[in-house]
């Protein structure tokens, strides 16, 4: 009994000594019996680490690899443009997803694959030990690190293996280039964008339409506080009714005629409170949609943008840079909401009419 007795007694001491050792430094340690330190497990060297045509083979994989997400960089580009798409033709959609989509692939997938192939079978594989140091060492501590990546540099091979490193640097040069293409040819086609935007389907005797059904607007059916969404009459007609509702879609809305603040040169752009703004954001060009009636605030949902309807949808918040423009509207002789005229200004982004 006794001796179970000082069994237990041993045992807790040494519970008590680790919970001291706990509290006094405020990390845990364990009784030094309690578990022993396996170590790395044994270093078994690769097939590229024996043999050094393996090696090569390995090296010659990964280049390729890398020239392979060039051209499929490169075909992606070239496929955009030698299958477009065709108005109304499923084969020429399927076709230039196809291609397009085989060339995005390898361009990627090169990368990748080359990548992990190299890391798996040209770069050192040895397990270690780094140890935490704080964040701004000593002069020695930031010489070593140094020291250290100009050894990760020759151990990785990437300064020494001027085929693999040059090939990777291409890969990845050309791996951005199909969605460059793609992005650009969203835009405003020619040299100079400000000139597509400058012009719209608004013309003076257009009708304001609903959208999407383009049904005409009276200016009796628009109360104080509504809001309507407006295409011009004849756009659901045109093939290219997508880009042109993207520059030509309007905002319109009545307020009290005592809340608007008109300069005297727009006086006549309005009908009796009834206001039309464009709904594209001049920050990046999204569609402005939320309007706030009793602060008469517009928001651009993206970027939270905000208009004051009362004073031109000048800009009161956000990154946008200029006021919506303002479509100068009156009725016909039915009662009939009409534009005056285009816009009298570039729709769309500030950053089409910068040089």
């Amino acid at each position: 009994m006794a001796q179970h007795d000082d069994g237990a007694s041993t045992e807790g001491s040494a519970v008590e000594k680790a919970a001291a050792a706990r509290e006094s430094t405020g990390t845990a340690v364990l009784p030094s019996d309690a578990i022993a330190n396996p170590g790395f497990p044994p270093h078994r060297p690769r097939v590229t680490d024996l043999d050094p045509k393996k090696n090569k083979a390995a090296e010659r994989t990964v280049y390729t690899l890398f020239f392979v997400s060039i051209i499929g960089s490169i075909f992606a580009c070239a496929a955009y443009f030698a299958f477009p798409i065709t108005p109304g033709d499923l084969v020429s959609v399927r076709l230039n997803t196809l291609f397009l989509g085989i060339g995005i692939t390898l361009g990627l997938l090169g990368i990748g694959i080359g990548a992990v192939h190299w890391a798996k079978a040209l770069m050192p594989e040895r397990e270690l030990v780094e140890m935490r140091h704080g964040t701004r060492g000593t002069e020695e501590t930031r010489a070593a690190a140094v020291e250290a990546f100009a050894l990760a540099n020759e151990e990785s091979g990437f300064g020494r293996r001027t085929l693999l490193r040059n090939s990777l640097i291409g890969a990845l040069i050309a791996a951005p280039l199909p969605a460059v293409v793609l992005f650009r040819d969203l835009g405003p086609a020619g040299d100079n964008p400000a000139a597509e935007l400058e012009h719209t389907m608004w013309a003076k005797g257009v009708r304001l339409t609903s959208d999407p059904f383009q049904t005409p607007i009276k200016a009796s059916e628009v109360t104080i506080g509504s809001v309507f969404h407006v295409i011009p009459d004849g756009l659901n007609e045109r093939e290219d009714k997508l880009e042109q509702k993207a520059k030509a879609a309007v905002l319109l809305m009545r307020l009290n005629p005592q809340d608007l603040h008109e300069l005297p040169e727009r006086k006549g752009w309005s009908y009796d409170g009834i206001v039309a703004y464009s709904k594209i954001c001049t920050h990046v060009g999204c569609p402005v949609a939320l309007y706030e009636q009793h602060t008469h605030h517009l928001l651009c949902p993206c970027h939270q943008s905000q208009f004051d309807v009362t004073n031109h949808c000048e800009v009161i918040f956000g990154p946008a840079k200029r006021p919506l423009p303002q479509l100068p509207i009156t009725v016909d002789s039915e009662g009939y909401l009409i534009a005056q005229s285009d816009f009298h200004e570039p729709v769309g982004p500030s950053f089409w009419e910068r040089s």
